[in-house]
């Protein structure tokens, strides 16, 4: 197979030639490029500033006033508005006749929407909420999936400098609850029902529930999907919120708010606790995008370089990479939303669901979570009977390591499509700056299984427990200069200790962000999975992901957890739940295969004292393997301390969990 080169000049390289051109930089490598970005911030972010000529009608007085974590302050005095942005490229956008957003649901159903149809019903919403008392501060909660209304809320919100947040209708009432009585929303936007893994699911009582608990709600408006079963009491049809036409809307324009006001609200998973409320600002939120779109690589669809881009993220509303998905359209971007199951119906599963998607849809760029790709694998999906996939040029991964076969397997599917090799993507950061710190650069080589780079304009640094930078090595995962989209605060943390907590008790204006990294002499990066669930077997570490890599590559494993638990005298047991794929079973002669790949991949004290079949994995309602609450519960933990059923994506699995873990206690004694 011949591979073609025929690709859009990158935007990394657009970027190092306006430097040249206009800051007098030259740089003639990637790491060179980093170190500057993370020496002179002031300087780096000025530049991301001018190269994508954000506005304000105020000066700033300087681009960093105070070097402090938290409480750094960027911009001082510039204002900005994250619609405004993203409005910037409608008249571009329209003349050309490319849609803002393409849309399609699990029943086939598609929509396009136009970039001057979304200006306009984002001022017909920021109208309706302004009519209805919404203003700058106040909070707007959506309980949406993943359609273009989301959409359309939260550039709605942004335009009045209102508050977004939103909730996936996946979540159960009390998961909702938790998140949005923190924050005591004065409207809701709901969908009463949504279609979801081949069924029809009512969400009118769950609406009239989360309505009955949150008297701040004064108003609330419902998307009538057919899929509701009753009408909710004192609703609003959305519909005709979005539906004004005439002087007012044509002569709307978003506020000016300060750098730093909030924009939006995202929450921690909330498995073991009350989920963290984290406040991020449009300035912030602004500038780190337009980094991420460097490392992304995407351009304007309606600009030559990058004529006809399609981005597409699957996501639910309730993780952050929805967010960014949306975060395209600041960059021109078409966007294509998929709002349901990505494997099909639950009885008859179909991984090449998305693949059909991406196909119908011209989409050039394919990003989901690392399960999914795994799930592809093993469903042994052939990307060439899922339609024409010839436009993808990028695949891109996160929320956990992805396994490098799983990496090499996908691209030679699509190469064979497209005839050129595809790049991969592969990042991680997360909710808790809804930005990457370790990214993607399509100019450095592949490097399956890993991550290319740190990303421009974060300091990021392996460190041991001194406190001392590590290379080849693996350490804490910290940052150690501010980044914009560090979160303002987390709602309610009235003092700012719990902000404190989560990130700064380690080490004193230093960031550690709870993953395990590895950074290379040629700066690409590993994470190893999260610093509180890695496993010490007799003095030597490892992250839980190198020993998921280790067997999971195995057709006979569709899934497994390992979780070490200490005996209190110095020694531990290693247990690995292994969920056995389609029409094998867990036998002496697969731990037998699993032991063999654990002791030639890491080491044999890495191989589990005691394998046990399991039903399944719990992860949370992002994909994350729920490690820490499972060893919680074989430590004999109570079940109400451990987790919280209602942020996990699979929590009828639970109780098996809670039963071998009270036969494991009951032999331990």
């Amino acid at each position: 197979m011949s591979i073609s080169s025929d690709k859009p000049t990158s935007q990394m390289q657009l970027f190092r030639e306006w430097l040249k051109r206009e800051r007098d930089l030259p740089f003639t490598c990637y790491q060179a490029m980093w170190e500057w970005s993370t020496s002179d911030l002031a300087g780096f972010w000025g530049s991301i500033w001018d190269y994508h000529d954000v506005r304000s009608p105020t000066p700033f007085s300087a681009v960093l006033d105070e070097e402090t974590m938290p409480g750094a302050k960027w911009f001082d005095g510039a204002k900005v508005n994250y619609a405004r942005q993203v409005f910037d490229h409608v008249e571009a956008a329209h003349a050309r006749g490319l849609p803002a957003i393409v849309e399609e649901n699990e029943t086939g159903r598609i929509r396009e929407i136009s970039w001057t149809e979304l200006r306009r019903k984002v001022a017909s919403l920021a109208l309706a909420l302004r009519e209805r008392g919404v203003g700058r501060g106040d909070r707007v909660a959506g309980y949406l999936p993943n359609i273009a209304e989301a959409v359309i809320g939260l550039l709605a919100c942004a335009s009045i400098g209102a508050i977004w947040t939103v909730c996936s209708p996946d979540m159960g009432t009390p998961a909702v609850l938790d998140r949005l009585r923190q924050i005591s929303p004065k409207a809701l936007l709901a969908a009463d029902g949504v279609f979801y893994a081949g069924k029809a699911l009512d969400r009118s009582a769950t609406i009239a529930e989360i309505q009955a608990a949150l008297t701040s709600i004064e108003t609330l408006w419902v998307i009538e999907t057919g899929w509701g079963r009753s009408a909710i009491p004192g609703a609003l049809n959305f519909e005709r919120a979005l539906a004004r036409e005439g002087a007012d809307v044509e002569a709307f324009e978003p506020e000016w708010l300060p750098f730093d006001h909030p924009l939006w609200i995202l929450y921690s998973s909330g498995t073991t606790g009350l989920p963290k409320a984290i406040v991020h600002g449009h300035g912030g939120i602004i500038v780190t995008s337009y980094v991420g779109r460097l490392h992304f690589d995407l351009g304007a669809s309606y600009s030559p370089n990058n004529w006809g881009e399609r981005f597409h993220w699957y996501s639910a509303t309730g993780w952050v990479m929805w967010n960014q998905q949306v975060g395209g359209l600041l960059f021109g971007t078409t966007i294509c939303l998929f709002d349901g199951s990505p494997g099909g119906a639950k009885e008859r599963n179909d991984w090449g669901t998305l693949w059909a998607f991406a196909a119908r849809h011209r989409v050039t760029w394919f990003g989901a979570g690392a399960a999914f790709f795994s799930n592809c694998r093993k469903a042994r999906i052939r990307f060439s009977d899922c339609g024409d996939l010839s436009a993808i040029r990028a695949l891109g991964s996160t929320g956990s390591p992805l396994p490098a076969e799983v990496q090499l397997w996908g691209g030679e599917q699509i190469a064979a499509i497209t005839g050129r090799e595809t790049w991969w993507c592969n990042i991680s950061g997360g909710t808790d700056v809804a930005a990457a710190f370790l990214a993607g650069n399509r100019e450095l080589p592949a490097r399956p299984g890993k991550l290319q780079c740190r990303h421009l304009g974060a300091a990021v640094e392996a460190w041991n427990e001194s406190g001392e930078p590590l290379v080849g090595e693996v350490g804490e995962l910290v940052v150690t200069r501010p980044f914009p989209s560090m979160p303002l605060f987390f709602w309610g943390d009235e003092d700012g200790d719990r902000y404190r907590q989560s990130y700064f008790a380690a080490w004193p204006n230093i960031w550690r962000h709870g993953d395990w990294l590895q950074v290379d002499s040629d700066g690409a990066c590993t994470i190893t999975g999260r610093s509180d669930a890695t496993i010490n077997r007799h003095g030597l570490r490892m992250g839980t992901a190198d020993i998921y890599a280790a067997v999971e590559h195995m057709g006979e494993v569709a899934d497994s957890l390992v979780i070490d638990i200490e005996d209190g005298d110095g020694d531990s047991k290693l247990l690995m739940f292994v969920v056995p794929s389609e029409g094998c079973a867990l036998d002496a002669r697969m731990e037998a295969a699993m032991s063999s790949a654990i002791r030639r991949a890491l080491s044999p004290r890495f191989v589990p004292d005691l394998f046990i079949g399991a039903p399944g994995v719990p992860r949370t309602l992002s994909g994350k393997k729920q490690e820490l609450p499972v060893k919680r519960l074989f430590q004999g933990w109570p079940l109400a301390k451990v987790v919280n059923l209602d942020a996990i994506a699979n929590p009828e699995i639970i109780p098996w969990y809670t039963d071998r873990a009270r036969d494991w206690l009951e032999g331990v004694r």
